[in-house]
């Protein structure tokens, strides 16, 4: 039997020796087998440039010092008395599991968490892109759709890998698949269904703020396809509150004492909102073209159900971020993936739908692409710079400020060490990488500098949270061997050890037996002179 394949001119072509129909069934298994091994080797080369990046250069500050608490709780110290955080305790919780783990297979924390939490990337990514599977032209292949949320959910975030923020949207994505395919008439199981929410009420506690983007998508749910009460909500917020009532049973020092400080002293680290405006207008350029472009998609197609959903969630991430007042990148994490997905998503279903309309694009359809490619442009040169300024400290650690000092610590051979900066880099993960004693219960001088805003906002210091008193005791106490003093011009506009000085007479008497011993990129690095330090009488620990 001879198949044979009739194309577009009407000439037969043959498959000698083949059933009917087989061949193009096999063209089609090739074409298959090759898209998905190309989609595989794009995540994959993904994959190893964040392993290259994350696992050769300084851990990022944020989640070093994260891992740092928690193996201090984990060891027996008392949460927000004898270490200082102001987050709710489950990114504790989280960043226990990798010192958990790496101290009983004897690898160090940082290599576990990584790879941790570059596994729930992918599972995040190809559950989503599961979900997704058939709910619009765009979706079908899921390969393709699994490569690009997979490449934006790794790359995206950068230096900042394993943010609270990028948990956050890592646990939230299948919810908004799920809520999508809800909307557009597909069934959930009861488990996927269950799962989805538990994990996004979960990641939303990361950042309790983020409640609020839960709420936004379901409202959107509400406005496309008609008021209607869903199951997943209700578990999401179900467990958030749960959440709230152990904090409240197991951890009461976190409203008695994290809270306060952080509505007392956080604000010294704020932003005004001209300046945040200023620093996110990529961010709401492509907010902007995203909420535009629902409307060039037919009011009942199921593009525009994903593209109501995902720039909702991203509407309501912006407002977030700009409620927490700080311009770090990394509160803006969600907002951009969730943008970048969409726009991502606008461009795929739009070329899809002039592709099988066999019709060549038109002035709008031109215009309307440029709109949408503008902001992820914007959007990829941030990441690129971001990206090779980390992949330059890769390839060559040593020139980081924190593998410097980290070797000056083990010339010197130094046991207990302090920095006096907001940095938290200068503390953290120097301490986690060379196992010194870190000389106080705060990650960096962040609530110091926050006592001295108040401070010049009210006409006298809080009395409530007397930060140069705890710092100095701390310093006495810890007695450091190394210390070192960020005074570089553009990053430190306050003299920490003369604050303390003038507020404490015996800081003042240990502070001069310190002879500064080298300046390390800018860095004042001090060296304690004899032995011991005085005893400052006991404290009770912010209590």
């Amino acid at each position: 039997m001879v198949a044979t394949r009739r194309g577009s001119s009407g000439v037969s072509h043959s498959f000698p020796g083949l059933p009917d129909g087989l061949a193009p069934r096999q063209t089609s298994l090739r074409a298959s087998t090759r898209t998905t091994l190309i989609c595989g080797g794009v995540v994959l080369a993904a994959l190893a440039v964040v392993l290259f990046t994350l696992l050769r250069a300084p851990m990022k500050d944020d989640v070093a010092w994260l891992l740092w608490v928690a193996r201090q709780w984990l060891k027996g110290q008392r949460l927000y008395i004898d270490v200082v955080e102001v987050n709710p305790p489950l990114i504790v919780w989280i960043s226990a599991i990798p010192v958990l783990i790496g101290d009983a297979i004897g690898v160090s924390a940082k290599t576990v968490a990584v790879y941790l939490f570059a596994a729930s990337a992918l599972w995040s990514s190809w559950l989503s892109a599961r979900l997704l599977q058939g709910v619009a032209p765009a979706f079908q292949r899921v390969p393709v759709t699994f490569a690009v949320i997979a490449c934006v959910v790794l790359l995206m975030p950068g230096v900042e890998f394993g943010q609270r923020e990028h948990l956050m949207i890592m646990a939230v994505l299948p919810h908004l698949c799920v809520l999508i395919r809800a909307l557009e008439g597909h069934s959930n199981s009861f488990g996927m269904v269950a799962g989805s929410s538990i994990a996004a009420g979960l990641g939303v506690s990361l950042k309790p703020r983020y409640l609020l983007c839960l709420a936004t998508v379901e409202l959107v749910g509400w406005l496309q396809r008609g008021f209607k009460l869903r199951l997943s909500p209700f578990i999401a917020f179900g467990v958030a509150g749960l959440y709230v009532l152990a904090i409240l049973a197991f951890f009461p020092s976190f409203i008695d004492r994290a809270v306060p400080l952080a509505v007392t002293l956080y604000g010294g680290t704020d932003t005004s909102l001209p300046e945040l405006v200023l620093e996110s207008w990529r961010l709401l350029a492509g907010v902007g073209v995203a909420a535009l472009l629902i409307l060039a998609l037919p009011k009942d197609s199921p593009g525009r159900t994903v593209m109501a959903v995902l720039s909702g969630f991203a509407i309501a991430a912006t407002l977030a971020m700009f409620l927490d007042g700080k311009n770090w990148f990394y509160h803006r994490i969600p907002a951009t993936i969730a943008v970048v997905l969409a726009l991502l998503y606008w461009c795929a279903e739009a070329a899809m739908t002039r592709r099988k309309a066999g019709t060549r694009p038109d002035l709008r359809y031109v215009a309307l692409m440029v709109l949408a490619l503008v902001p992820l442009a914007m959007q990829a040169d941030k990441l690129g710079e971001r990206l090779h300024e980390r992949l330059a400290l890769a390839v060559e650690p040593d020139n980081s400020t924190e593998v410097k000092l980290e070797r000056l610590i083990r010339r010197e051979r130094v046991r207990t060490y302090v920095a006096f900066s907001e940095w938290i880099g200068l503390g953290f993960p120097v301490v986690d990488d060379t196992g010194v004693t870190w000389a106080s219960r705060f990650d960096s001088m962040w609530a110091l500098r926050g006592e001295l805003w108040r401070a010049r906002m009210d006409g006298k210091p809080p009395a409530e949270w007397p930060m140069r008193l705890w710092v100095a005791q701390d310093f006495i106490r810890g007695c450091p061997d190394l210390v070192v003093v960020d005074r570089r011009r553009g990053t430190e506009d306050i003299n920490y050890p003369s604050v303390l000085a003038q507020a404490d007479a015996e800081f003042a008497e240990v502070w001069a037996r310190y002879r500064q011993i080298a300046l390390l990129d800018g860095l004042q690095v001090f060296k304690r002179d004899g032995e011991g330090c005085a005893t400052a009488p006991p404290v009770e620990n912010n209590e």
